[in-house]
């Protein structure tokens, strides 16, 4: 019997699905709790697919789990705490390509990619679409020189580390464009909130008018 569950990672607690499933068998749920807690430590912090591959007669169980989703650790990589659902106008982070290359390594088991170049291009893909610059430039564009190769060095040695001075550059660059970005926000919160005032401006003038009119027609009964 096999149980898909989507847990937090290193933080499975008791709950009524796997109780449900397990209780009646006489599974150790607290044994499975703690197997996938020890599985899904290293993803603390994130959700995680695991599988539940179950024994019924020998009561025996085994741990599946998969890597979380890729912008679940995008977001942990760079300490993020949601991505951008206008990824076309507000960005949220600036990642370099070592943390890119780090995340491919993570995900490439799981996927269909034949190899880490191709799961590079693939985590590029999911920074744009979640909003997060790379290497200071529009992802996509990114993805063009992996093609062109050049950070074929990079990959072929699968370089996951960032130097301190690299990410303070990144994030310097990323300081820019955010404080642009609040600027932008800013702008058009000042916008919005003039329009609503002369709206109710003008919806308050009418109305005075309206009452002015009915005024006027009782004087006239």
């Amino acid at each position: 019997m096999k149980i898909k569950l989507l847990i937090d990672g290193g933080d499975m607690k008791p709950g009524p699905t796997v109780a449900q499933q397990l209780g009646p068998m006489g599974i150790n749920i607290g044994k499975v709790i703690s197997d996938v807690n020890e599985a899904t430590k290293e993803f603390k912090g994130m959700k995680v697919p695991v599988e539940l591959d179950v024994n019924e007669k020998t009561k025996e169980f085994t741990v599946h789990t998969s890597s979380p989703p890729t912008s679940e650790l995008l977001k942990k990589e760079l300490n993020l705490e949601k991505g951008s659902n206008k990824h076309a106008e507000i960005k949220v982070g600036n990642a370099s390509i070592e943390e890119v290359i780090k995340i491919a390594k993570i995900k490439h088991p799981n996927m269909l990619e034949k190899n880490l170049k191709a799961a590079v291009k693939s985590i590029l893909g999911t920074c744009a679409s979640i909003g997060i610059l790379v290497e200071n430039k529009n992802p996509n564009e990114l993805i063009q020189d992996v093609n062109k190769g050049k950070f074929d060095k990079e990959i072929s040695e699968e370089k996951t580390e960032t130097s301190p001075e690299k990410r303070k550059e990144l994030s310097d660059y990323y300081a820019e464009i955010k404080a642009a970005q609040d600027t932008k926000l800013a702008e058009k919160q000042k916008q919005v909130e003039e329009a609503a005032a002369k709206a109710a401006e003008k919806d308050g003038k009418k109305e005075k008018n309206q009452l002015k009119e009915k005024l006027n027609l009782l004087k006239q009964l």
